[in-house]
């Protein structure tokens, strides 16, 4: 519990940097990091939290994946998956 706290601690400045929404996906981030993965699992999580709640990235509130007909997801050519406004 302890090393928790410390990680959640150690990203509170980086947060004040953020949006409302990235600073709660990089918290949630790190607490699941944390149960799962002790302190390195804390980083790693916060980081994949802050990358995935990142304002206009792939799965940012109002962008929705852009579907085949079949339902699977349309990629770019370099691989990155399509996204469109919701």
């Amino acid at each position: 519990m302890r090393k928790t706290a410390l990680a959640l601690l150690a990203a509170i400045p980086l947060a004040s940097c953020a949006t409302p929404q990235q600073s709660a996906d990089t918290a949630a981030g790190a607490v699941g990091g944390a149960i799962l993965g002790g302190p390195v699992g804390a980083v790693v999580g916060g980081v994949a939290g802050a990358v995935v709640g990142a304002p206009g990235g792939p799965l940012a509130p109002g962008a929705c994946y852009v579907r085949g007909p079949s339902g699977e997801i349309l990629r770019h050519s370099d691989g990155r998956p399509r996204v469109q406004p919701c």
